[in-house]
């Protein structure tokens, strides 16, 4: 399969403080993804490279083998690698079927003309529409987003991001803040959103990321410490050691 995103040696240096070092991470087409490794590893660095709201020390970038190293945050967002949270301001006074019909607005450049009639806002329901139902949100259209339970919000969060149709989602922590009971759902969710795209994720609940990756590269201290299936990975005694005293440690 071919690879979508690629870096060769990226680098992100902070006043002497090397935060990734020498990163060679390939990402195939249609996989999902995962980013993991202990706290201060620099998985979340890593993604502020790839979505270039962070510039490299070193190194380079690749989408669809062409060199993004030098594009705004904003062209890497138009090229279709978006992250997750970094657009997906939710209104929580707003209901879920205006938080969509706002996230559509601005994909389609209808931001500037916010007083829309009710004819021109029905185009952007049908999408709205089709949006809610691929995260489950659909019985929630008129809930005010403010009122949703935090792993509803999170899919609307989700679902602000996929109105922008992205080719590469990147989502940070999906899992953070979710109880044991919202866990299955938005597992579900995040598979649903990974069909005809490529995810990558950054994950600490390691039981996710067995349940979900196809891939995992383990980062510690900057650094690729293994590769492979979650199997693999978790296998290998270094990473084992890299997670002692954490609380993944079992």
């Amino acid at each position: 399969m071919a690879n979508v995103i690629e870096t060769q040696a990226l680098t992100k240096q902070f006043k002497g403080f090397v935060a990734v070092s020498s990163v060679d991470l390939k990402v195939a087409e249609g996989s999902i993804h995962g980013l993991i490794g202990p706290n201060g590893a620099g998985k979340t660095t890593c993604f502020n490279l790839l979505t270039k709201f962070l510039e490299p020390s070193a190194g380079r970038i690749f989408h669809r083998g062409e060199d993004i190293t030098g594009l705004k945050p904003a062209a890497v967002a138009r090229r279709g690698v978006v992250r997750s949270f970094q657009i997906s301001a939710v209104f929580p006074h707003l209901t879920v079927l205006d938080n969509l019909r706002a996230a559509l607005q601005r994909q389609n450049g209808l931001a500037h003309q916010f007083w829309l009639s009710d004819k021109s806002l029905g185009v952007l329901d049908e999408r709205a529409s089709k949006l809610m139902a691929d995260v489950n949100l659909s019985e929630f259209q008129d809930t005010p987003a403010g009122e949703l339970a935090y792993g509803r919000k999170r899919a609307l969060e989700i679902a602000t991001t996929l109105a922008l149709d992205p080719e590469v989602l990147l989502l940070d922590e999906p899992m953070a803040g979710i109880g044991r009971e919202e866990l299955p759902r938005v597992i579900d969710l995040v598979r649903q959103v990974a069909k005809g795209r490529t995810v990558v994720m950054v994950e600490h609940n390691l039981s996710v990321v067995a349940d979900l990756c196809d891939r995992v590269t383990v980062l510690q201290r900057g650094e690729i410490l293994a590769e492979g299936s979650y199997a693999e990975v978790s296998a290998d005694q270094r990473v084992r050691t890299a997670y002692m005293g954490s609380e993944h440690a079992h």
